[in-house]
């Protein structure tokens, strides 16, 4: 297998939630990888990862990055210890670390939340849609890394 998706975040959680939204919106395409609404707990799908063995395994999530609401970023793992990412049981950079032993290619996307609570915002709504895209057209190198 190419590639597996797994898109993180809290359905209630306002922007939060865009992993799970962006999950929603892959799933409804025909397309040729895995995606996964892992919902707060990625780590419950580590044997789901080890068991596709994917090339590129691709996490997105809501990350505080200190950007303007929706903007998209690759964050190298040497940066996630020292950020805010969702709501988690576990720090993302350990089930990072964790995965790396699995699969050949790790990334990890954020999107800059405006709001925690109620609906998912227009401008991270918008974001995950031109996100999408890019993922359907296999063009994540697109992304500008934080």
């Amino acid at each position: 297998m190419d590639s597996l998706i797994m898109c993180i975040g809290n359905r209630d959680g306002g922007d939060d939630g865009i992993g799970p939204h962006i999950a929603d919106t892959l799933k409804i395409d025909s397309l040729d990888f895995v995606v996964l609404d892992c919902g707060t707990t990625p780590e419950n799908y580590t044997a789901v990862v080890k068991r596709h063995k994917p090339k590129t395994l691709v996490l997105i999530d809501a990350a505080d990055m200190g950007l303007a609401a929706g903007d998209i970023r690759i964050i190298p793992k040497e940066k996630l210890g020292s950020m805010h990412i969702s709501t988690h049981g576990i720090p993302l950079s350990i089930l990072i670390q964790y995965l790396e032993k699995e699969v050949e290619h790790v990334i990890f996307i954020g999107i800059q939340p405006q709001t925690m609570f109620g609906e998912i915002s227009k401008p991270v709504k918008k974001s995950a849609e031109q996100l999408i895209e890019l993922l359907k057209k296999k063009k994540i190198d697109q992304i500008k890394i934080l």
